[in-house]
């Protein structure tokens, strides 16, 4: 792995490159993603602002910025669901094309898996949309297996997705 990736958590200040890079993500991928192009730019910059802003705070949410060089190159979500279970997601992953190489993605998922184990989970979930192959492949790479969990997805109830689980164990994530 390449010692000019770098990722960290997002700070309260980075609602603008929050907006930019998810901007860019249904830019490059909208198929791979729960909003449109045009529901991310129809959000005020406020909206951006709130989320970076609480991401950086929350102990059941947050977000993660890639880096290559010092320039932002990606980004991923991580929460706990509220149900009782209290699932924990990765959410949301993006690397741009150009770094893609340089494992930014894997970097992006471990990272985030870290904190969730940190804060207490058990299993680390993904909804990935059936037809996006290559995201599957790449979680299956990760330690990622099927739950056996299968819905509609909410944009496009004519496709579907399907939750992969990985386990946490001894505070690690572990491969399946």
């Amino acid at each position: 792995m390449s010692s000019s990736l770098t990722v960290r958590r997002i700070a309260a200040d980075q609602g603008a490159m929050l907006r930019d890079l998810r901007t860019a993500s249904l830019r490059e991928a909208p198929y791979a993603f729960d909003e449109t192009l045009e529901e991310a730019l129809s959000e005020q910059a406020e909206t951006f602002d709130a989320v970076a802003a609480r991401h950086a705070a929350s102990e059941i949410s947050t977000s993660f910025i890639l880096y290559t060089e010092g320039h932002p190159a990606g980004l991923i979500g991580a929460y706990f669901d509220d149900t009782p279970e209290r699932k924990a997601f990765v959410c949301a992953l993006w690397v741009a094309p150009a770094v893609r190489h340089l494992h930014g993605g894997e970097l992006l998922v471990n990272t985030a898996s870290a904190w969730l184990a940190e804060h207490g989970a058990q299993e680390i979930h993904a909804w990935l949309a059936d037809a996006n192959r290559s995201a599957m492949r790449f979680y299956e790479a990760l330690g990622f297996g099927p739950s056996g969990e299968h819905q509609p997805i909410a944009r496009a109830p004519q496709e579907w997705q399907t939750l992969l689980v990985r386990h946490v164990k001894l505070g690690r994530v572990a491969p399946q």
